[in-house]
């Protein structure tokens, strides 16, 4: 009887695991600060996908468990958000600007960026506002429909939503490495401007939401 019970449960679970797995996707693959470092860093490794999602994870697992433990709403301060898009601002902006001084010797000489992905997978996810925020509204609702299920429920969700991440920027960063012989200069380098500029833009925007918030 109690096997049939947990049989159950695991059948009523996988509805929501599938609804954690469409949600993150949808989160991660839309072009954004950690898909343009990826695309950079694949360059030198096809393992740098990896690597930025071992980074990401070690900021986005301590995250969900102080949502978990109530700090949701730290994070809706208005000081903590300005504090959140001035600092993102700050450091996307030098991410951009070093990734497009860079992009002539990664691409030319071979060369790869000053900083190494797991650094990158940290960077791009601490000092992302939108990421912090994401996990405060819809984050929250994913951690709360998965204790539904018990503890057993919330240590299940995690290592699905990473998995996410891990595969698809690891599919990415296999993809570029692997082709990249295939593509012409011009094409590379407006591929390594475009992505600058992604990280530039999103660093402008922070920094006019975060003095909006100021004024």
């Amino acid at each position: 009887m109690k096997g049939m019970l947990e049989l159950l449960k695991v059948t009523f679970m996988l509805p929501f695991l599938l609804s954690v797995v469409i949600i993150s996707l949808s989160g991660v693959m839309m072009p954004g600060p950690m898909f343009a470092i990826t695309v950079a860093k694949s360059y030198k490794s096809q393992f740098a996908g990896t690597q930025i999602a071992l980074g990401h994870a070690i900021v986005e697992i301590p995250l969900i468990f102080l949502i978990y433990f109530g700090f949701a709403r730290f994070f809706e301060e208005e000081l903590v958000q300005i504090i959140l898009y001035l600092v993102g601002a700050v450091m996307l902006l030098w991410l951009g600007v070093s990734m497009f001084r860079a992009r002539v010797g990664v691409i030319e000489k071979g060369k790869d960026l000053a900083y190494n992905a797991v650094v990158a997978g940290v960077v791009t996810s601490l000092f992302n506002p939108f990421f912090i925020l994401w996990w405060a509204t819809i984050g929250i609702m994913l951690i709360r429909n998965s204790l539904d299920f018990g503890l057993t429920g919330f240590a299940l969700f995690i290592p699905v939503h990473w998995l996410c991440d891990l595969i698809w920027l690891s599919f990415v960063s296999i993809l570029i490495y692997r082709t990249q012989s295939l593509w012409g200069r011009i094409f590379q380098e407006w591929l390594f401007i475009s992505c600058s500029l992604l990280l530039i833009g999103f660093g402008g925007w922070f920094l006019i939401l975060g003095l909006q918030l100021v004024i």
